[in-house]
């Protein structure tokens, strides 16, 4: 079992910046990929962005070049940094994990609201 605990939602203006983190825990964590997600009302869960143990990084179209995904894995931490915020990326951040066994796990959610 592997919980998964966010951080750093909050408010933030257009053009504005925040940090998500991430860390999971468990016992005998074997985790292939992290990442986030998001999620608007009325809408299906997107990917913004994920980090194989590796290294290779896949962003959004819609984030890329604005948010940039890095994970610790020795920590077993991921950070999403979000630059030049705008409005529609607010939503609901989800992070995300897939062990090495292909088991999918998900994070409670942060609020990330974008306003002027």
């Amino acid at each position: 079992q592997v919980q998964l605990e966010e951080s750093g939602g909050g408010r933030a203006q257009p053009g504005g910046s925040l940090t998500l983190s991430c860390a999971a825990s468990g016992n005998n964590l074997r985790l292939g990929v992290m990442g986030w997600y998001r999620q608007t009302p009325g809408n299906q869960r997107e990917l913004v962005a994920i980090q194989t143990t590796e290294g290779t990084t896949n962003h959004a179209d819609s984030v890329r070049g604005r948010f940039t995904i890095s994970r610790d894995n020795a920590k077993n931490t991921v950070l999403l940094q979000m630059n030049s915020l705008k409005v529609e990326d607010t939503a609901v951040y989800y992070c995300y994990a897939l062990t090495r066994g292909w088991d999918a796990y998900w994070g409670q959610g942060t609020q990330v609201t974008v306003s002027p």
